[in-house]
């Protein structure tokens, strides 16, 4: 193996051995469990769907696309998932925002007995969610009837389009938080104690330094709950037994066949959810990208 010396002023030249290209070839093999898994549980489930979305009695054929794209009662799955993930993501991230501000406020052991709370509760999803909001506030929940006895509601369904949203945002929260608050250390608090002495309202503030500086953290933020609540499943289909047209419950009953046994419309029904995802992540990299420029 050649080696090189390094020539110092009045010191003879120390041999330097290159190094080896092999050396990380031990701590790049522990990687290979994690590939593994990855091929196995996330691109081969892909490509399954991908080849079988386009499978049809007649061979390969787009007609499963047509029939999803000509057909009202898919539209309307697809509008229902979309109008419940939007709002359910704006109105737990106008929250968690909210949430995450105040927490820069308060103590340091109120603060750590927040976030651990917020820890558990993002893990309380799905049936046991469900579950927990028909005891509070189903048609005769014990909060429901507390407040219909008040006088405060007349005619509440949690079995509804409200409901699901209500739901959704619930365990929205939790997660927006756990996102939004680490972006919080960005903020000096210095700049708001500038922005005061040179005559900057509160509002101003935030308005042309707090929340430009938050931008990407909060649009971050909106994508992964946008993402967490089209895809979930558990929740909705407890609540309403599946009688809610959303499109996980669409692929759903077509993959249990609880009416018809067709797992290759629901191949192409997951790949265009994924396709609205992916619509989804490029608009906000496009302005996330967009507002770096105007940054500079």
């Amino acid at each position: 193996m050649k080696t090189t010396s390094l020539p110092l002023a009045g010191k003879p030249a120390v041999p330097v051995r290159p190094r080896s290209r092999l050396r990380h070839w031990p701590a790049a093999l522990l990687l290979l469990p994690f590939f593994a898994m990855l091929i196995l549980f996330s691109l081969a489930p892909m490509v399954w769907v991908l080849v079988n979305s386009v499978h049809t009695e007649q061979g390969l054929s787009l007609a499963n696309y047509n029939d999803i794209l000509s057909s009202p009662f898919y539209r309307q799955a697809f509008d229902n998932s979309l109008r419940i993930s939007v709002w359910s993501s704006v109105i737990g991230l106008v929250i968690s925002l909210l949430g995450a501000a105040s927490l820069r406020r308060v103590s340091g052991r109120l603060r750590r007995l927040v976030v651990s709370i917020t820890n558990m509760t993002s893990n309380l999803t799905g049936v046991p969610l469900a579950f927990a909001f028909i005891i509070l506030v189903g048609t005769n929940g014990a909060l429901t009837l507390l407040l219909r006895q008040w006088g405060l509601i007349e005619d509440f369904r949690l079995y509804s389009s409200n409901g699901v949203i209500l739901i959704y945002t619930y365990f929205q929260i939790p997660l927006g938080v756990l996102l939004l608050y680490p972006a919080f250390d960005s903020l000096d608090d210095d700049w708001q104690a500038a922005a005061s002495l040179l005559g900057a309202r509160l509002w101003q503030y935030w308005r042309y330094v707090g929340l430009p500086v938050l931008a990407p953290a909060i649009l971050g933020t909106f994508i992964l709950l946008f993402a967490n609540a089209i895809g979930a499943y558990a929740s909705a289909y407890a609540l309403t037994q599946g009688n809610f047209n959303l499109i996980t419950v669409r692929i759903a009953s077509l993959v249990s066949g609880d009416i018809f046994l067709e797992p290759n419309m629901a191949a192409a029904l997951s790949v265009l959810l994924m396709l609205m995802l992916l619509l989804v992540t490029a608009v906000n990299q496009w302005l996330l990208k967009k507002g770096a420029r105007h940054a500079r």
